[in-house]
């Protein structure tokens, strides 16, 4: 494994050496809109990557969680094939730290991070994915204790109508349907799915519903934006939960409204957004017995948000509202609610002929059962020349325990009602590289945790308690080039990044963890679409992995694109070298499969 990792290493150093001779486009300005004060991407002091419509199309993933695992530092831990049960980190963070947004609106759940990505959007209906690493609170508020992830869905005038069908390994049968219209000042689309397989392996078989509609009303004036989704999953968890429990089942639902506009009057702009976020989760410890043990837990969120920025003479000043209530019922759990509100305020100025720019700016959190504190934080940026630009950053960030934190009780699970809210203070330093031929970054990175939740325990025989741990030390280092090329006459694309982790646990109150210290030290992603025929395009993708416990693999998945007017020819084709290896947990990803699918356009 690692004679193939060092192959791989020189043969990419050497095709970026030869691309970087070729002429290739630089990286358009894209307008960053996960944040109050609308920046380009050039212009930003933060860490943020972004996954462009185009890097989607060209992508041998087939859904979000394969499409994230392409970015260095994102660790997407899967439990099975098509994103079933997929956890969601950040640099070494843990699954509850990282805060998911589709549209701008949150979408955490306040059961568990578990559930983060059952509200995964399918890609046909993704405009953008922003990536914001690092510290986030002062943005965001609770939940992106290590980066937030930001879905820009796509509108009625930015998708073809379609409708295609997969087939493949493990009798995988994926069919889909993506439509859109225009009716006087009103745009429409919508999006059908269905996902569903026998599983690679005794009991991992699955069957997904998606549905997605986004209407644009009297978009001749002020756009109202209308979303909502829906997502049905359901699937056999052989081994997801314990070791020995091989008939596991679960259902889970997702669901989010939200309706939002964007005014604007004079120097003032200001953007309200209504929502409602429902998550349903049914588990049974076995598949077909559901009386010996089954959890039944139901979540709703319902709130609202204006974020507004206003420019002056000293710059631009950004500020927002933030309030919801949160329900959940549950047969473990009990029934809880909570009032989440918080205040957002920064100001952004610019100096040296613009060429330094500061921004300081704080948050402040209330939780009604918690107590009620400030994050702040402050971005810097300088602008060396028309190519080069060094920033830094550093704030302080936070994160509530999660209802299964605190008051589950399971069979080998146990909450702790005494639990405090995780903190942490980061920093960043990064330099940025926009050239000609190549685009580029690299960044240094620092984090000091306190009160971090696990789930611990002193014997192998006792429960898993959650339990806040004293402090935990995360520093590292991330690179990202990319080098679009032209060969002959047709487009070529590299991308490259890789992320180092260093962990410093200090003081672990107990002999055993179970989730913080498994990270990835090492994580190299590396992407590559080439194309030298008319109608057939290609791409590789290229993943290693080395954890904190010394495990590591490396992941090549490929795809072929025949195109002709109005129809695609695909074959996509996962984990081709047949790697053994295992992401969470004891269990193992499949070995090589492949779907074959075709898709027409009118």
């Amino acid at each position: 494994m690692k004679i193939r990792f060092k192959l791989f290493s020189f043969l990419t150093l050497f095709l970026v050496q030869y691309s970087l001779a070729q002429t290739i486009q630089p990286l358009d300005s894209i307008t960053i809109k996960s944040s109050r004060i609308d920046l380009p991407f050039k212009e930003n002091s933060r860490t943020i990557s972004i996954i462009t419509s185009e890097t989607i199309n060209e992508s041998p993933a087939t859904n979000l969680a394969e499409l994230l695992q392409q970015e260095a530092g994102i660790d997407i831990r899967r439990q099975g094939i098509y994103g079933m049960q997929s956890d969601l980190y950040i640099r070494g963070g843990g699954f509850d730290q990282t805060l998911l947004l589709i549209d701008g609106i949150k979408v955490e759940d306040p059961q568990t991070g578990h559930h983060t990505l059952n509200i995964a959007l399918p890609l046909e209906v993704i405009k953008r994915i922003e990536i914001i690493k690092g510290p986030a609170a002062r943005i965001f508020g609770q939940n992106a204790f290590t980066g937030a992830i930001n879905i820009v869905t796509k509108s009625n005038e930015s998708i073809k109508n379609n409708v295609g069908f997969q087939l493949g390994s493990y009798n995988q049968q994926h069919a889909a349907t993506t439509l859109g219209t225009r009716v006087g000042t009103t745009n429409l689309m919508g999006h059908a799915s269905v996902n569903n397989s026998e599983g690679y392996r005794y009991n991992s078989d699955f069957n997904n519903q998606n549905f997605f509609v986004k209407s644009s009303l009297n978009t001749a004036a002020n756009p109202i934006e209308v979303l909502a989704t829906f997502s049905e999953r359901k699937f056999g968890g052989n081994q997801f939960y314990a070791i020995n429990a091989k008939e596991q089942y679960e259902e889970t639902q997702s669901s989010l409204v939200g309706v939002s506009t964007t005014l604007k009057k004079g120097n003032l702009k200001f953007s309200p957004q209504l929502y409602w976020k429902r998550n349903q989760d049914m588990y049974l410890y076995i598949r077909n017995n559901p009386s010996v043990y089954r959890n039944l837990h139901i979540s709703n969120k319902i709130g609202g948000q204006i974020n507004a920025a206003y420019n002056s003479n000293i710059g631009v000043t950004g500020f927002g509202i933030d309030l919801a209530k949160v329900e959940m019922e549950s047969n473990r759990l009990g029934n809880r609610n909570r009032w989440i509100g918080t205040l957002f305020v920064e100001h952004r100025f610019s100096f040296l002929d613009n060429t330094l720019d500061v921004t300081p700016g704080v948050s402040v959190g209330y939780f009604s059962d918690f107590d009620t504190n400030a994050f702040p934080g402050i971005d810097i940026g300088y602008t060396i020349n028309e190519q080069l630009r060094i920033y830094a950053n550093a704030g302080y960030t936070y994160r509530t325990p999660t209802y299964n934190d605190l008051y589950y009780l399971g069979s080998r699970d146990e909450g702790n009602e005494n639990l405090v809210p995780e903190e942490a203070i980061s920093q960043e330093l990064g330099l940025k590289y926009f050239g000609d031929n190549v685009n580029a970054s690299v960044v240094l990175f620092n984090r000091d945790s306190d009160n971090l939740i696990d789930y611990t325990k002193e014997d192998e025989a006792d429960k898993w308690q959650s339990n806040n741990l004293k402090s935990l030390n995360t520093k590292g280092i991330e690179f990202q080039l990319s080098t679009p090329f032209k060969l002959g006459q047709y487009n070529q694309d590299i991308s490259i990044g890789y992320t180092h982790i260093n962990e410093d646990l200090k003081a672990l109150r107990a002999n055993f963890s179970k989730y913080i210290i498994n990270s990835l030290n090492h994580h190299l992603t590396a992407r590559m679409k080439s194309q030298f025929t008319k109608n057939l395009t290609h791409s590789f993708l290229y993943k290693f992995a080395e954890r904190a416990t010394g495990e590591s693999y490396s992941v090549v998945d490929a795809q072929l694109k025949f195109l002709i007017p109005g129809l695609e020819l695909s074959v996509t084709a996962n984990n081709i070298f047949n790697t053994d290896y295992i992401e969470t947990g004891i269990v193992p990803m499949p070995k090589g499969n492949i779907l074959f699918g075709l898709r027409g356009f009118f």
